[in-house]
């Protein structure tokens, strides 16, 4: 059945008068007429009985048009959620986070959507990058970002680097280092080095430029996949937190943290990466997602 018969019928209903239906259609009254013989012819019988300037409707058109009010309805609420969901205003995305770009991303995520979507509905999941793929692969995250290092290429992953970003070693202000010229390594290993899993790229890099020393299993005495809470540690403690300068930023800006000035320079970074499924449509709400990325990862990149 041709909807747009319908809309003409319940037009016609509503006003009485085939002239004001056909304004309020923006078509002439001739084009008007052949769509409701076509309704009749459709369903068999009339839907209107005209007498002279008068339209009512039959008793078939009264049936058709209580039927049609609710679907017509349906249809237009249907053609706004299309067009919401075209401008990434409506929706559901899931996201999943591994431990850097939580720290980075999950409360600018949040409060943007709160703010400026709110027919939009979003869902965090943080957790270590292999686990995070499998629950891509069982399409239960529409999207991850993660350390693109702790990734295996695979041809059913979508992946996307983005800019690397910069690694230092970070103290509280009150640390004995805080106020040092430069740092070396051997310093930093007087105090709890504080870190986030490392992949073996990143071990690789760091015993290239600091020595065995730099290794996890001779640096690291406290690892958790919880940036804020490693970040909190250093704040209230001597722990030396390693990991990327951006996650620190509040506590950088605010003169509660400071980065030391390590003596070499550290060469090692975060390569984050957005993966999704190949071949997969992408939600349009990603795009809000990713203005979000391009917000809150470019400050501290390399």
């Amino acid at each position: 059945m041709n909807l747009r018969h319908l809309e003409h019928l319940l037009a016609v209903a509503d006003t009485g008068s085939f002239s004001r239906a056909a304004a309020r259609l923006f078509i002439t009254q001739s084009a008007l007429s052949r769509s409701i013989q076509g309704l009749e012819l459709e369903l068999g019988g009339p839907v209107l009985d005209r007498l002279g300037k008068r339209n009512t409707l039959t008793p078939l058109g009264q049936e058709v048009v209580a039927r049609a009010r609710p679907i017509l309805r349906d249809l237009e609420a249907l053609r706004d959620s299309a067009r919401l969901l075209q401008q990434g205003d409506l929706g559901r995305i899931s996201v999943g986070l591994g431990s850097g770009p939580a720290a980075l991303l999950t409360v600018p995520l949040l409060t943007t959507v709160a703010r400026d979507h709110p027919g939009l509905r979003v869902s965090v999941t943080h957790g270590p990058a292999e686990l995070l793929v499998m629950q891509l692969r069982n399409r239960q995250c529409d999207a991850l970002v993660v350390d693109l290092r702790r990734v295996v290429p695979a041809p059913d992953l979508q992946i996307e680097a983005l800019a690397e970003q910069r690694a230092d070693f970070i103290v509280r202000s009150g640390h004995p280092l805080a106020g040092a010229a430069r740092v070396t390594l051997a310093q930093v290993l007087a105090y709890p080095v504080a870190c986030t899993p490392l992949s073996d790229e990143v071990i690789r890099l760091m015993v290239d430029q600091f020595g065995l020393q730099a290794h996890p299993s001779e640096m690291v005495r406290l690892e958790c996949d919880d940036v804020s809470a490693l970040l909190a540690t250093v704040e209230q403690s001597d722990a030396v937190f390693l990991g990327v300068r951006a996650a620190a930023r509040a506590g950088l800006d605010a003169g509660r943290l400071v980065a030391l000035p390590m003596h070499p320079d550290m060469r090692a970074g975060a390569r984050y990466a957005v993966i999704t499924l190949a071949g997969r449509t992408t939600a349009p709400a990603m795009a809000s997602f990713r203005q979000i990325l391009q917000t809150h990862l470019h400050d501290d990149a390399l």
